[in-house]
């Protein structure tokens, strides 16, 4: 059951009672309805539920349901979940090895495998990890002991770059594929269809996410590890560079870690899944999350003056001089939102796209035609209209979050900038002042304190595995 990940049913055929239990953070999806003759309907997906019941909703994360109780009952407990600050001091030793923990247990599979790695930290710490540990594994000696990674974007963009150099590194087989704008404005109806939501930041990730996912499964890969969890763990959104105090910084990241299922693992798993394919995240493993939320958050704490940028902790964890898991320059690069990285011309594109479908009078009477979590954009709007188009139950449109937002931060995070209140977007480049790129500034390369800036790409990269090339050289 890889530490809770899955959902669990339980059938008592003697009375034909049951439980049900969800996941302890939601990693995949669970929703539970309630149908007019007063049957109980649970399915992973939406589209499940809307022809046969009156009611449904998401099931939450770390939740229970015994038909003779008829109610939803909390299980997981963790220390963390009451957003009570912690006080132990930072072991990176032990956060080093809780990591590598996770990442090995996920090394158990039967099926052939690889790495989803966009040149991020999180993404690189993974395949880094799992690379490092490979050797020796079943898997290992079933599929071969060179891994495979993958990368999504547009021509030119930051993550396929920053992935390519990683890859070397690492010597991974690489497997880069492209996207056009148009691409992935052709594929937004499916995506909706599948990710079953309107939220403006998941639709926007989720479909280069969807487009590799396909790309992947082609080549007859099953299994993916991924990166996620990590910046709702550390508060690695550059929004967290205005946290006030260590007190809100760890509230936070206990409010994004319990929304995940609502917004990042909502992504991967569904992008993933609608291509049979299956993404394990070993960050948010439950033993690697109490040992990384019990960290006092005054380590954690963005302090440029002293050289700690965000997710400092965890790029302390990892920086061995002896036997380096990443170049420096890679551990220490900006954060990157997955929708930014795979090229920032892709929201552009898509606003651009929106505007032409959405008229300023449709605007005018969003709040009438949509009254609950009425759209503030365009590009929201448009997302709006296909969704309900899709899923017209009021059920449905409860199941999704709102809010104002700003790089990904919840509305209680909007308070401690009072300039971010005009510049709702949930990019990353809306942390104004934050990110290197932000919107209005010029693009400078990301560099890390006390280090020059470098160039990371290069054109003799070996290894390298463009999108529409053979499938993988597995052997049986």
């Amino acid at each position: 059951m890889l530490d809770g990940m899955f959902s669990l049913v339980l059938l008592d055929t003697r009375d034909n009672s049951f439980i049900v239990a969800r996941d302890a953070i939601g990693i995949t999806s669970l929703y539970i309805g309630w149908g007019l003759d007063g049957s109980i309907w649970i399915s992973s997906e939406l589209k499940g539920l809307n022809d046969d019941c009156e009611h449904f909703e998401c099931f939450p994360p770390g939740h229970l349901y015994s038909s003779k109780e008829g109610v939803l009952r909390r299980w997981y407990n963790p220390p963390w979940f009451s957003e009570a600050v912690p006080s132990t001091p930072y072991d990176p030793l032990l956060l080093r090895q809780a990591l590598e923990n996770a990442v090995i247990k996920r090394l158990m599979t039967d099926v052939p495998f690889g790495v989803l790695l966009s040149g991020g930290l999180d993404s690189s710490l993974v395949a880094a990890i799992t690379a490092r540990h490979l050797g020796g594994t079943k898997a290992a000696r079933q599929w071969g002991a060179q891994l495979h990674s993958f990368c999504v974007g547009l021509e030119g963009s930051p993550d396929l770059k920053a992935a390519r150099e990683v890859a070397a590194y690492l010597g991974t087989v690489h497997h880069e594929f492209h996207f056009t704008v148009q691409d992935g404005i052709d594929a937004i109806e499916d995506v909706i269809y599948h990710i079953e939501t309107y939220d403006v930041t998941t639709i926007r990730a989720s479909t280069p996410m969807f487009l590799m996912s396909r790309k992947i499964k082609s080549l007859g890969v099953k299994m993916v590890i991924s990166g996620e969890g990590s910046d709702e763990v550390f508060g690695g959104y550059l929004y967290f560079h205005k946290a006030p105090n260590k007190e809100e910084f760890h509230r936070e990241t206990c409010r994004k870690i319990k929304a995940l299922h609502q917004y990042d693992c909502l992504r991967a798993n569904k992008a993933t899944s609608a291509w049979g394919l299956e993404a394990r995240v070993p960050f948010l493993d439950k033993e690697f999350i109490n040992v990384a939320m019990a960290i006092d958050p005054e380590w954690k704490m963005i302090k440029p003056e002293q050289g700690r940028i965000e997710k400092w902790v965890l790029r302390r964890a990892f920086d061995d001089e002896e036997r380096p898991y990443l170049p420096k320059h890679i551990l220490y690069r900006q954060k990157e939102q997955f929708s930014d990285g795979v090229g920032y011309s892709w929201i552009d594109g898509l606003k651009e796209h929106a505007a032409q479908n959405v008229t300023d009078r449709m605007m005018q009477n969003a709040a009438h035609i949509f009254p609950h979590n009425t759209p503030t954009s365009k590009e929201a709007y448009y997302y709006r209209m296909i969704f309900e188009r899709l899923f017209p139950q009021n059920s449905a449109r409860l199941t999704v979050p709102g809010g104002a937002s700003v790089a990904c931060s919840t509305a209680k995070a909007i308070e401690w900038d009072a300039s971010w209140s005009g510049n709702l977007d949930p990019s990353g480049r809306a942390a104004l002042g934050v990110h290197l790129s932000a919107y209005g500034q010029q693009h400078v390369p990301s560099v890390s304190a006390g280090m020059e800036p470098q160039e990371i790409i290069r054109d003799d990269i070996p290894r390298m595995m463009e999108a529409g090339a053979h499938g993988l050289a597995i052997p049986s």
